[in-house]
């Protein structure tokens, strides 16, 4: 898949995918996942657990939702099990940010989204053009910051001090 199809999924499935979407995903993309091996990532800590999420409807239940960040996660781990990386470097080694980066994302968004309301409530005040401005200087400067830090999550599981060495 390519940065520009991973963007479109992005955008388009911004509050998670179920298991049965992203193993579509992974269909569509010539990429083969399984359920088991999904859940495997999952059982592992190499990808975050599913959320229950109500369904709209009278006795419609919930089901499993995933955030969309997992389909660059399960690429990035394909990835370098395809280059020799065991599951134990993966997780020692190179996706001990992950999870912190997630949850600055998580917290940032939030922040975003209060400030949004709280600006939305005071609209009629004369400084709001300068706030909205500085909101917006300080989401673009969080997105850079996202960037950067898995970037630099990505240069660091490519070091070839991590590949496994073969003993023939």
């Amino acid at each position: 898949m390519d940065e520009s199809t991973l963007s479109r999924i992005e955008r388009e499935h911004a509050v998670g995918l179920t298991s049965a979407e992203i193993l579509d995903l992974f269909a569509q993309g010539g990429v083969h996942l399984t359920e088991a091996t999904l859940r495997k990532y999952v059982q592992l800590g190499l990808l975050p657990r599913s959320v229950r999420v109500g369904r709209k409807g009278k006795h419609q239940g919930s089901q499993g939702v995933y955030p969309v960040t997992v389909v660059r996660q399960i690429l990035r781990i394909k990835e370098m099990m395809a280059d020799n990386y065991t599951i134990e470097q993966i997780k020692r080694d190179v996706l001990f940010m992950r999870s912190d980066i997630q949850a600055l994302e998580t917290t940032l968004e939030n922040i975003f989204q209060t400030l949004s309301r709280v600006m939305k409530e005071r609209r009629g005040e004369a400084q709001a053009q300068a706030v909205v401005r500085d909101v917006e200087g300080a989401r673009a400067l969080s997105r850079d910051l996202i960037q950067r830090l898995g970037a630099i999550e990505s240069r660091l599981s490519a070091r070839p001090s991590l590949r496994r060495v073969s003993v023939s």
